[in-house]
């Protein structure tokens, strides 16, 4: 599939404090930049200050990132004029009770003596620091929606909702309300619906002792909504239906949907967390028309950041649009001086799902050449083969000594590529699955594609387009899901996701 991430900034905080180290920078989805474990230094344009070994490096976007030097808790604001908040609380998610290292030490020490460390360990006036991968927090105010640029987390959950016969504009709106506020809360560490104790508004209680863990949380219109809530007239073009191609093996009951959710975080229970707190907001108003569980490789899983591979074993995504080229906004976002009906859209993008299955029981009889000379990449360490590194430049015309191509003409990569599309490019931001074993024994397993863009027709249709005429990966694969949906932009202080749309 079409490359992946590299060098995208993000708008994550990591909310412990420490002292500062080197710099590394984080890649995309699944390609990094830096030195594993390098500490983090501010910069200019809003990135943090954290010393804490964090295992892939990252450049936070100055778009949401809050600033957080020196030792102890984060003390800094982040890029909107908000205070972060200390790291270590007590009876919040964002305190733990200590790192498995430090816990593990503390028993072999003491022994006997554990009542007394066990007291220690739970006294509010002594929080031990969250793990890196626990404490970093993404921003929910922003320019954009947080969980297109943030980097790709290990666990994701994508939920489709339908709104209930009788719900209109109005409810809808009290809706996305409550998903906001929600999505607020926990994106910060904090329990849902205040943590009260008891009755029936109660947090599940799911992921207390997490931090934060990168949760993201992202919310998006489909076609039909416009037409449940009145708003036809204010459906942008971009939501057209998208046209069909060959290798769909579409489910309808898998696909589109008035509503979409997409959540992502670095740990699983942090992420079931945020997806029951929305299933039960939309009680009475929505109801669930479809929902996808994936996965990605665990932050800090390798010896040093790399690319992360997908169920294939391929090296998925080098060839991303980078937030450093010039024309990166430009093809993610819908421009912010869009007016009219569509003025709502403003800084926002369209996301084009798809659950691709592999049908990994054929992929996996190629020899790896075969596979290789099928992808237009070496699998080993994603290098094109026309030479070089995984970060090399195809070279789209090289030829052997034989005179064939190095690259065939019906390579994935190369069909792929924005070269042989006109320049249309999207950022891919996908998570594997696996959905267990086919009465037949073959994985139900593959990828929850979702890839954003300014807009879709030249994005993901113009290149699927062309990969539908000739890529040479089209009978390992199969399009089984698909969904379109428009994404807002991001919700201002005081404002709810949507909010532009609903009330104007």
């Amino acid at each position: 599939m079409p490359g992946s991430r590299k060098g995208s900034t993000d708008n994550r905080k990591v909310a412990t404090g420490g002292t500062s180290g080197g710099t590394g920078t984080r890649g995309g989805a699944d390609t990094y930049d830096g030195t594993a474990g390098s500490g983090r230094t501010p910069g200019s344009d809003g990135t943090v200050t954290n010393g804490e070994t964090v295992g892939r490096g990252e450049t936070v976007g100055s778009d949401r990132s809050r600033k957080n030097g020196g030792t102890g808790a984060a003390t800094g604001k982040d890029a909107n004029g908000g205070a972060s908040r200390p790291a270590g609380r007590a009876l919040t998610r964002r305190r733990l009770l200590g790192t498995a290292g430090a816990t593990g030490a503390a028993g072999l020490l003491v022994g006997a003596a554990g009542g007394a460390t066990g007291h220690a360990m739970t006294r509010p006036e002594e929080p031990t620091a969250l793990t890196a991968v626990g404490s970093t927090e993404v921003m929910f105010h922003g320019k954009h929606q947080p969980g297109i640029t943030t980097p790709l987390q290990a666990r994701g959950h994508l939920v489709a909702f339908d709104l209930a016969p009788g719900a209109g504009r109005k409810e809808a709106a009290a809706l996305m309300r409550r998903w906001s506020d929600v999505a607020r809360l926990l994106m910060t560490g904090e329990p849902a619906a205040g943590g009260t104790a008891d009755g029936a508004a109660h947090d599940t209680g799911i992921a207390l002792d997490a931090g934060p863990s990168s949760l993201t949380i992202t919310f998006g219109f489909g076609h039909t909504f416009f037409d449940r809530t009145g708003l036809a007239d204010r459906r942008p073009p971009g939501l057209d239906p998208l046209p069909p191609f060959s290798n769909d093996r579409l489910d309808a009951k898998r696909s589109n949907g008035d509503l979409w959710v997409q959540i992502g975080a670095d740990d699983a229970l942090v992420a079931f967390h945020a997806l029951r707190a929305i299933q039960k907001e939309s009680a009475g108003t929505a109801r669930v028309r479809w929902q996808m569980n994936g996965f990605n490789r665990t932050p800090g899983a390798t010896a040093r950041p790399m690319t992360a591979r997908n169920l294939m074993g391929q090296i998925d995504g080098t060839g991303n649009p980078q937030p450093a080229d010039s024309d990166f906004d430009r093809r993610v976002f819908v421009p912010a001086e869009t007016d009219g009906a569509y003025a709502w859209l403003a800084g926002g993008s369209y996301a084009v799902v798809r659950r691709i299955r592999m049908l990994l029981d054929d992929w996996e009889k190629l020899p790896v050449e075969r596979q290789e000379q099928v992808i237009g990449r070496r699998k080993k360490d994603g290098a094109p083969l026309s030479g070089g590194t995984e970060t090399t430049a195809m070279d789209l015309d090289g030829a052997g000594p034989d005179g064939k191509l190095l690259i065939p003409d019906n390579a994935h990569a190369r069909i792929s590529s924005p070269e042989k599309n006109s320049g249309a490019a999207m950022l891919r931001r996908p998570f594997s699955y696996h959905d267990g074993i086919a009465e037949d024994g073959t994985p139900d397993a593959g990828l929850l594609f979702i890839c954003w863009q300014a807009d879709p027709l030249r994005g993901f249709v113009t290149v699927q387009r062309k990969l539908d005429r000739g890529d040479a990966l089209s009978p390992f694969i199969r399009h089984e899901a698909s969904g379109l949906f428009a994404v807002p932009g991001g919700a201002a202080r005081g404002e709810y996701v949507g909010q532009r749309l609903l009330e104007s």
